[in-house]
């Protein structure tokens, strides 16, 4: 395979006629991630002849054209520009927005989901909350505390409509770290809020799943009728770049709101944001609290 390479060490390789896919770093990296972000982003806001897709991932990102309006080769000359425009961590900034998920850790439905599927697990009889917890080195309450400190940063779509894998916005030596399931589960109940690997992802609807269950929102992070509040713009919830803030809630409450959320009466508690990505790096403690006063305004 040829390759065609970037002044910051990234790659172009051809599918076809059709596709260039650039791989930007080998693992995922926050950093570069939103280098990507901010790289497709403009590349879908020029609104070029002849891109018919640009799909952003962690570490890499793909662009369908059409050969006879544009032909991939000189695509790569535009994307080899944008690289060198956002080829600092400084000039990474994003205009996107914050989200409140309300979350009941530990619910019912998600133990018994988890506790349904032992025998496809690394432990044969702790929860998948318990089993985060002492894999990271916390009680399950401080799992929980830590889980909800910071926002998440929405970096790749998955698998299907509102799925986002997301990373929490702290110092790398607070990241949550945990694997996923040995063997995938064949149930894992909708809205399910899950973490694998250093990724959390809300489940859209129920199905398949491998993540580590630990807990549940009571309201919808996708509703392709579009029926719902909050969803008369986008059939989802968060895009890529949305910060998502994970809120502890009791099982009264989650139960008051997924009634709101059912008669149509919630409203998502949510906020405009710049997410800098320079002023992160210099305070990875600090600057997400900033971020998250905008869902008190």
């Amino acid at each position: 395979m040829s390759y065609q390479f970037f002044a910051d060490g990234a790659r172009a390789s051809f599918g076809g006629d059709e596709f260039v896919f650039v791989e930007v770093c080998e693992s995922m990296d926050l950093a570069q991630a939103l280098r990507i972000q901010a790289i497709t982003g403009e590349l879908s806001r020029r609104e070029l002849p002849g891109i018919l897709d640009v799909a952003p991932a962690n570490a890499s990102y793909l662009v369908r054209v059409d050969p006879d309006i544009l032909y991939p080769r000189e695509l790569v000359r535009t994307l080899a520009r944008l690289h060198e425009r956002f080829g600092e961590a400084g000039s990474v900034a994003l205009d996107t927005e914050i989200i409140e998920i309300p979350v009941w850790y530990g619910d019912p439905e998600t133990e018994r989901v988890c506790l349904k599927f032992r025998d496809r697990h690394q432990s044969g009889a702790e929860t998948d909350l318990a089993y985060t917890a002492r894999v990271n080195g916390l009680a399950e309450d401080e799992l929980v505390a830590a889980h909800s400190s910071a926002p998440f940063i929405v970096t790749f779509p998955c698998f299907k409509p509102g799925n986002t894998e997301c990373v929490q916005l702290v110092p790398r030596e607070r990241q949550l770290q945990v694997p996923k399931y040995l063997r995938p589960r064949t149930e894992t109940p909708a809205r399910a809020v899950a973490h694998g690997g250093a990724f959390t992802v809300v489940y859209p609807t129920a199905g398949v799943g491998g993540y580590q269950l630990l807990g549940r929102s009571p309201v919808p992070v996708a509703d392709l009728a579009q029926r719902t509040p909050g969803f008369e713009t986008s059939k989802v919830l968060a895009t890529i770049s949305t910060l998502l803030s994970f809120r502890p809630i009791p099982g009264d409450e989650y139960a008051q709101l997924r009634t709101d959320s059912r008669e149509g009466r919630y409203r998502y508690r949510r906020a405009p944001v710049r997410f800098a990505l320079a002023e992160f790096l210099a305070d990875p403690a600090g600057y997400p609290r900033i971020l998250r006063t905008a869902l008190s305004c």
